[in-house]
Parts: structure tokens; C-alpha cells; sequence
């Protein structure tokens, strides 16, 4: 498997959103929902229209994966991605996949969400190589950049350790400056 990086640049995952919200509804949210929530792409791949919406019709807060034990928060962002994309798929159930292929009712596989993924992340002139694991990568990033703890990354990405997390979101020795400052 080839090393791949987060996408570290704000503009560049800006002009990618613009990019597929034009292109493709499905696409955008798959790539909305991959940069907000860590999840594998495999995970993503599987999850169907009733694990997003609950009995009453609203989205759930947080997505509940099969085994139960992994969950993730669905924040305004994936709301708002999944809005614009099922007022495109009125016919979807709540059985369906989410990412359903275009050619049945299976979703899209690995390798087309790498395309999707690599395609338009070369589109807007990003040189570094990019996968599907660019997602994961580039919420952990984000999220690490935004204040989150690395041992709390850490355990989301079931790492052993700190380390790990650090190399796998990308930051480096020189990244890490502690501004600790209480405000009091």
C-alpha cells in the first residue's frame, strides 16, 4: 500500500467540495462525510440510508456503525451534505446504501472512490499522493490542528501509540508548539 497525506490546506478542501457539489451530490457528501468524521473508507462505504435517519425522520447525531461499538458525529457539514444529496435520490429506502453504484444496488467500490478522490484532489493542483485513507488522514489532521488531544485521535484511529497518531496525520517535530494558555 502507498503512503498517502492529509489534505492540510483549507482552500484546497474548499475548492474540492465546490468541485464535486457541481459535479456529483453523491461524491460531495462521500468526500463531506470522509474529511468530518474519520472513518474508514470501508466503513463508509456500507452505510445505508437508515442508519442516518431515525424513526422520526430526522438525522441521527451520531452514526452508528454494525459492530456498535464505532460511532461517529454527524456534524452540520455531513447534515448538510446529506440534505442536498437525498433531495437528489428521493427514490433511495432505507435498506439502500448510501453510495450506491450507478450500475446496481451495491455501493461503489474502493478503487472508484479512490478515483473520485485522487481525480479531483489533482484537479485543484494537489501534487502530494492522495487516496482514499486522505480522508481519515485529513480529519485527524483538522482535528488535531483544531485543539482535539492526540491520545483521543489516537484511540479513534486504534493506534498503540502517540506517535503513531502523529506520523499517520502527518505532523511533524517542528508542528508541535504547545500555546497553552487558560485565559483565566
Amino acid at each position: 500500500m502507498e503512503f498517502v497525506e492529509a489534505i492540510k490546506s483549507r482552500e484546497k478542501i474548499n475548492e474540492i467540495k465546490d468541485i464535486l457539489f457541481k459535479r456529483s451530490k453523491r461524491d460531495f457528501l462521500l468526500f463531506t462525510l470522509g474529511i468530518n468524521t474519520g472513518l474508514k473508507i470501508s466503513d463508509i462505504l456500507k452505510i445505508k440510508k437508515e442508519q442516518i435517519i431515525d424513526t422520526t425522520g430526522n438525522f441521527t447525531e451520531f452514526l452508528i456503525l454494525e459492530n456498535e461499538v464505532n460511532y461517529s458525529y454527524l456534524n452540520k457539514q455531513v447534515i448538510n451534505a446529506l440534505q442536498v444529496y437525498l433531495a437528489t435520490v428521493p427514490s433511495l429506502t432505507s435498506e439502500d446504501y448510501l453510495f450506491r453504484s450507478k450500475k446496481g444496488e451495491h455501493p461503489i467500490t474502493r478503487q472508484q472512490a479512490y478515483r473520485i478522490i485522487n481525480s479531483v484532489a489533482k484537479e485543484v493542483g494537489i501534487e502530494s499522493k492522495i487516496g482514499t485513507h486522505t480522508l481519515r488522514k485529513t480529519f485527524g489532521y483538522h482535528a488535531y490542528r483544531g485543539g482535539v488531544a492526540v491520545s483521543l485521535l489516537q484511540k479513534i484511529f486504534h493506534h498503540s501509540s502517540r506517535g503513531e497518531t502523529l506520523r499517520y496525520i502527518g505532523i511533524e517535530q517542528k508542528d508541535m508548539h504547545a500555546r497553552i494558555d487558560v485565559n483565566l
